[in-house]
């Protein structure tokens, strides 16, 4: 007998223009991971995206009144609720925006308490991609979420781009850590270790969480 319980995966974009390229990396990465769901169980997947910039009049109310809207209380449970996070924000001064941590500051810091997440950025130029490890990494960790192994961030440069003989392309980047979140959706672990390595994964095939921590003990 299938659960029929749907899983619920929310993509937080704070994009600010329209359209907006914050967004769509945002879009791939929740069709990637609806898709590598769809393939590895039989239950149905919602996908919600939410727009921080819709919010942005309601999230500075309440960051001064302590009350917020029906309408970003409803986006607040939707993202503590989802049995997976994709957060993406643009690069502003080598950074998340304000917006994105304005918005993730209204949550509890125990209510992402193990959900996995994937975060990734959007930026002019690769030299900011370095943002995912030394911002986001840690503000997910304060959150207590489990971030998953691969980020993504794009660079203007990258959309189109197939990558080369040394690195992988968006695209590739994208399935990765969308079978990473379902992955860990599913209760695998975190690494994806569980699943068959693909044409995508080359030289850099995930590795299982356990060797992960052997190495650890070897360095």
């Amino acid at each position: 007998m299938f659960a029929t319980t749907p899983l619920r995966i929310v993509a937080v974009s704070a994009g600010l223009s329209q359209p907006s390229s914050t967004r769509l990396l945002a879009d791939r990465l929740a069709a990637a991971t609806r898709e590598r769901l769809a393939v590895d169980q039989d239950r149905n997947v919602e996908v919600r995206v939410i727009e921080l910039r819709d919010l942005a009049v309601d999230i500075a109310n309440h960051l001064v009144s302590g009350f917020p809207s029906a309408t970003l209380r409803e986006a607040i449970d939707a993202v503590t609720e989802a049995d997976g996070l994709i957060a993406v924000t643009p690069v502003f001064t080598a950074s998340y925006s304000g917006l994105f941590k304005s918005f993730f500051d209204l949550i509890d810091n125990t209510a992402l308490t193990g959900k996995p997440v994937v975060i990734a950025a959007t930026g002019g130029t690769a030299r900011h991609s370095l943002v995912l490890d030394h911002a986001l990494r840690p503000l997910f960790a304060y959150l207590r979420a489990v971030t998953v192994p691969t980020s993504v961030y794009a660079a203007s440069e990258d959309w189109g781009s197939s990558g080369d003989e040394y690195t992988e392309g968006l695209p590739s980047r994208i399935r990765r850590a969308g079978g990473e979140l379902a992955s860990a959706v599913l209760g695998r672990t975190v690494s994806g270790a569980s699943r068959t390595p693909g044409l995508d994964d080359g030289e850099d095939a995930v590795v299982p969480f356990e060797q992960q921590l052997a190495d650890l003990r070897l360095d």
